[in-house]
């Protein structure tokens, strides 16, 4: 990974932006809070571009495949002589493609956020909390290992929690913020729980230990469960954590709720990078599911389409432009969900499929909320009754200039 040895820094300037907002932010002005946001973003973005055609386009048009760099790794936890925590970073298709996700739909947000937000007391607070988001989430999707990949999944859940709560005076914000938080966080409980028996039955955290492992003709399950094996349990359980990032049915609960925050944080989180988190993971992993005929992929799939079609349901009945940008955006991942679940190993078809969905989707889905917050500023609600005449009222706005 001699080549992309500046990987490191696209996580880093956002925490770093987000050391500098949180503690001197109060005492900054506006504009420079603005600044500094968009600035170590926008960095981040345009290393993230540049690895995505360093790693595409340069070497995998070399020999005609994407390069299979071994992760750099930092043993931090050593438990037995084989099973270790490590911090690493690793790159492969996915996860550059995630990078490129990540940082350039919140570099969008930070820009449209300096009108949005105009005026806004706690303003610099706003962006600190964005930037130790995109931290977060650009932590987990370069993370080597599935314990590094918990810690920045918990770290993602800390600053949603603070996002979808930026209101703290608004009763209904807080409830809502207090509601994501403790769903998804009682969905990592089995998150916590899958891990922990994956480790013991590949000895490894590591992931690419992980599937030579349990892919391998030479594995065998080992015990059972009420008549499943160990390893079902742990894809299951793996999954459960990712079907409450993900707002799958039944913990779907917290995201119509989680529109409470500002808008541009709905457009970052609730549609473009958060909960496609769990589509990720399952995607991390996917080979595991695959190829151990374990039974977890059918229940991705059964999961996947049934929120697909219930969420699809539920948005038909709804007036508030957000809720039902939510709702869609539910039945969006239950599409990617259904596809990684009736994925063919061998050829890929599925998986090819659910990525370039996850790929698409957060592009526009985040620019449908950016749209929709724009409407409401010009209409003042949010309820899609009141929207009527919008032409007359833009052309009203362009006539004054």
């Amino acid at each position: 990974m001699n080549s992309y040895n500046y990987i490191s820094l696209i996580p880093i300037l956002p925490f770093i932006g987000f050391l500098l907002l949180g503690l001197l932010g109060k005492k900054l002005p506006e504009k420079l809070s603005g600044f500094i946001g968009v600035l170590f973003i926008g960095i981040a973005a345009v290393l993230s571009l540049t690895t995505a055609y360093q790693y595409f386009i340069v070497d995998g048009a070399i020999n005609g495949v994407y390069p299979h760099l071994e992760p750099v790794k930092i043993t931090w936890l050593q438990f037995t002589s084989t099973l270790s925590i490590d911090m690493g970073i690793t790159l492969d298709p996915i996860s550059v493609m995630m990078l490129v996700v990540v940082t350039f739909i919140s570099l969008m947000v930070h820009i449209f956020s300096l009108g949005y937000m105009h005026g806004e007391k706690r303003f610099a607070t706003y962006y600190s909390h964005l930037q130790l988001f995109t931290f977060s989430m650009l932590g987990l999707v370069i993370s080597s290992n599935l314990f590094q990949i918990y810690m920045f999944w918990e770290l993602v859940g800390v600053s949603s929690f603070l996002l979808i709560g930026y209101y703290y005076d608004k009763p209904s914000a807080v409830a809502a913020s207090k509601k994501a938080f403790i769903v998804t966080r009682f969905a990592d409980l089995f998150f916590l729980i899958g891990i922990l028996i994956m480790g013991l039955t590949a000895n490894s955290f590591d992931f690419n230990t992980i599937i030579s492992t349990l892919t391998s003709e030479n594995f065998r399950f080992g015990g059972t469960f009420l008549g499943f094996s160990v390893l079902t349990w742990a894809l299951v359980l793996i999954f459960i954590g990712g079907a409450g990032k993900s707002a799958m049915f039944p913990l779907h609960i917290w995201l119509p709720d989680a529109m409470e925050g500002p808008t541009p944080v709905s457009a970052l989180i609730h549609a473009a990078t958060m909960v496609v988190a769990g589509v990720f993971l399952v995607a991390r992993l996917f080979p595991v599911f695959a190829v151990t005929d374990s039974g977890a992929l059918e229940i991705v799939a059964y999961v996947g389409i049934f929120s697909a079609a219930f969420a699809a349901v539920i948005a038909c009945t709804q007036t508030d432009i957000k809720r039902v940008l939510a709702y869609s955006t539910m039945s969006q991942i239950g599409y990617m969900m259904f596809a990684l679940g009736v994925s063919d190993y061998e050829h890929g078809a599925g998986f090819t499929s659910s990525m370039f969905h996850l790929f698409t989707h957060a592009f526009f889905k985040s620019l449908l909320f950016l749209g929709a917050g724009a409407v409401i500023h010009a209409v003042h609600s949010n309820e899609m009754k009141d929207m009527g005449g919008l032409k007359n009222i833009y052309l009203l706005h362009i006539s004054h200039f």
